[in-house]
């Protein structure tokens, strides 16, 4: 008896968007059939069961053998074992390296080691993200932190160069080192508050204007390491609530400036002290590791929780410490002026990101 058959050839390797989701997000063939079946694609392709499960099987041991390569990007376009178009490769990479944000939350700060790695099944039971999922991430974290510990550079730039991520998700990756590196607490209770975005931001502002980098982008660990002269200076900035006389035309000259401005005036004025003392201690502080840490908790329970007890509104934030940090140029007697901006631009810029509910 003879059977006519259409056989069709080709060499590009097939892959499903939807299924390699799936894999990513960790699901097990089974559920990943299910998931496709409840998703309709048996009655838009007209397949039985037993045909979807040898193609999801069928793509999972491929994203199993491109996964070594997906841990070098650079080797998924020089090999020839699979033949993808680089508009897929590039989306291999990007989802491959994704990461959610929920699991980023419990893990950002902490020690990239086997400690933590030990704590995901928590983390997953937490987060609802897979233990699959949170271990792919937990790695890709882990391999990123330690090809760009030992490269000179713009860290973003490097980042971006050796694993091909987009901007958005090289700058993502970039916080995440940052705060690996330099051990930021975030997971106390009063931090609870801020997205991982948040941090990522305030990374950015820290990574391009307290690092050794943002002088000079071609030493040693430029942008992982906050360049300690400059944390040695802001010990100069102490004189600004030591010095009576200082403080009090300090604060005299904020005042007259926001006077008639803000309904939040009087609170304004009633705690410029307290408030000055906490913004500047943070400053002077800042040479101690164990206070680097805290920075974070610092600004919230000495500068945030004060001004949100007293109701000031965003815009009542961008008001004063325009005005606070401007008016220190104006003081006869502080000599700090350059140190002075380059400390107040980070903490107003993180401040303002960090002022919400």
């Amino acid at each position: 008896m003879a059977v006519e058959l259409d056989v069709f050839v080709g060499n590009t390797t097939i892959m499903d968007e939807e299924v390699y989701q799936l894999w990513l997000d960790g699901h097990t063939v089974n559920d990943a059939v299910k998931v496709r079946m409840e998703g309709g694609v048996l009655e838009e392709f007209e397949a039985s069961a037993d045909v979807l499960l040898s193609d999801t099987m069928d793509q999972y041991r491929t994203f199993q053998m491109c996964e070594r390569l997906l841990h070098n990007p650079a080797k998924l376009a020089n090999q020839l074992l699979f033949q993808i178009p680089p508009h897929r490769q590039a989306m291999l990479i990007e989802r491959y390296y994704a990461f959610d944000d929920a699991f980023v939350r419990e893990v950002l700060g902490k020690k990239l080691s086997k400690g933590t790695k030990k704590d995901l099944d928590d983390i997953s039971a937490k987060t609802g993200v897979t233990l699959k999922s949170c271990r792919r991430q937990f790695d890709n974290f882990k391999r990123v932190f330690k090809v760009v510990e030992e490269l000179k550079g713009p860290l973003v730039e490097n980042i971006r160069q050796h694993f091909l991520l987009s901007d958005k998700l090289a700058r993502d990756y970039a916080a995440i080192v940052f705060f690996a590196n330099n051990r930021f607490e975030t997971g106390k209770r009063k931090l609870q508050y801020l997205t991982f975005q948040d941090f990522a931001f305030c990374a950015g502002q820290l990574i391009n204007n307290w690092t050794v980098g943002a002088i000079d982008n071609m030493v040693e660990d430029m942008d992982i390491d906050l360049d300690k002269e400059f944390l040695q200076e802001l010990k100069e900035l102490k004189i600004l609530i030591s010095d009576k006389d200082l403080l009090d035309q300090h604060k005299s000259l904020v005042c007259t400036a926001l006077r008639g401005k803000t309904k939040a005036f009087n609170e304004m004025e009633a705690n410029f002290k307290n408030l000055s003392r906490g913004l500047v201690n943070i400053a002077a502080k800042l040479t101690n590791t164990k206070d680097v840490r805290d920075f974070f908790i610092d600004l919230v329970e000495k500068f945030i929780e004060p001004c949100r007890s007293d109701r000031w509104t965003a815009a009542d934030m961008r008001l004063y410490l325009t005005h606070y940090t401007n008016s220190a140029h104006i003081l006869d007697t502080f000599k700090h002026q350059v140190v002075w901006d380059r400390y107040m631009g980070v903490i107003k810029s993180c401040i303002f990101k960090m002022y919400h509910d």
